[in-house]
């Protein structure tokens, strides 16, 4: 497939417009989109898939919170590479070129943004609970444990499912052709402060303040003059933020060129006759995509304990899913959890550091 029409048969005849009438921007990337989703299909469920498993193995082992967190975060990129990257960008543009019912469209729109916006807000609690547990660990020690963490995980997976409705009415930018009407420009605007402005904004301000909270405490760590060896925390801590503000990070640069693309095609150029805007946003959903398949290699790169876990997937071996636990230890699992990632001793992270003073 070397050329996708922006306007297809249908759409011209509920129109009123004639071929010579229409100027239609070309897809200059020709079969490049299909190859790069296909593959990225390909390589990123089954690396998700992994993911989940390795996370299942690790919240069921510790009972920590944060491994919900991850788990909600890496089912949400499922979803989104399901509906967003198989059925609609695959099967809709590619297989069907578009011709489908269009309260079909419709209905697989409401979908994708659904699965758009869970995958992106399940990153917000899990940037609050890492907050609460580097700068207020007592009071996490209260409020973070797993059955909290599945019932913020469900309301966040239903506030996404509700807030996929009114984009049942999406305009279809490689469809129509006329002006964006006011209903238009509220979707867009909804869609890029829910999708980037507004998480964006809460990763900023919580990660900043983890940072200022580090660098306060390793600024009072040569202070201690007490005997013994020098706790380790500031390593360890320094890991754990070092993953959050990688996955962070990496969707506020992966989803920033399509924020971008969308409002500049709402108010100056048409993805529909500019074949630059068209190529830009194209460039832009790739990237965006991208961003559902990278957490598996920032977990590995981290982490011992989820490389551990997925070596012991891969090689078949290790203990069942749901294993025989151990005496419960009341203490352990709140003050391991802000080093959780990297220990998989509970007795060795409540034994080196401890909140407010030096062990």
């Amino acid at each position: 497939m070397i050329e996708w029409p922006n306007v297809t048969e249908s759409g011209r005849r509920e129109l009123g417009l004639k071929p010579e009438e229409l100027q239609k921007s070309r897809c200059v990337l020709g079969s490049i989109p299909v190859v790069y989703y296909s593959v990225l299909l390909c390589i990123g469920v089954p690396v998700n898939v992994l993911t989940a498993v390795a996370l299942s193995r690790l919240a069921c082992r510790t009972k920590r919170a944060l491994y919900y967190y991850l788990l909600a975060v890496t089912a949400s990129d499922i979803l989104s590479q399901l509906f967003i990257i198989f059925v609609g960008f695959l099967l809709e543009t590619a297989v069907f070129h578009r011709e489908v019912p269009a309260l079909l469209l419709h209905c697989v729109s409401a979908a994708e943004f659904a699965a758009n916006h869970a995958s992106i807000w399940s990153t917000v609690p899990l940037t609050v609970d890492r907050y609460v547990a580097l700068c207020h660990p007592l009071l996490h020690r209260q409020i973070s444990y797993p059955a909290r963490a599945r019932r913020i995980i469900l309301a966040v997976l239903a506030l996404s499912l509700v807030s996929g409705v009114p984009f049942f009415w999406w305009s279809d930018m490689w469809r129509n052709s006329h002006p964006p009407t006011a209903l238009d420009t509220a979707l867009v605007w909804t869609h890029v402060t829910i999708i980037y402005f507004l998480p964006c904004s809460i990763f900023l301000v919580l990660n900043s303040l983890i940072i200022r909270t580090l660098r306060r405490r390793q600024r009072q760590q040569p202070c201690q003059e007490e005997p013994g060896p020098q706790p380790a925390p500031a390593r360890r801590l320094g890991k754990t933020t070092a993953m959050l503000l990688a996955i962070t990070s990496a969707f506020s640069v992966l989803w920033a060129p399509r924020t971008v693309v969308v409002i500049y095609h709402l108010y100056a150029a048409s993805v529909h006759s500019d074949w630059r805007v068209h190529l830009a946003y194209d460039l832009s959903n790739m990237l965006a995509m991208l961003n559902t398949a990278v957490n598996f290699f920032l977990y590995c790169f981290v982490s011992k304990a989820f490389r551990s876990s997925v070596r012991d997937i891969v090689l078949l071996r290790g203990g069942p899913l749901f294993p025989r636990s151990a005496p419960p230890q009341p203490h352990a699992p709140n003050n391991a959890s802000i080093s959780s990632l990297y220990s998989g001793s509970n007795k060795r992270s409540h034994r080196e550091w401890r909140p407010g003073k030096p062990s």
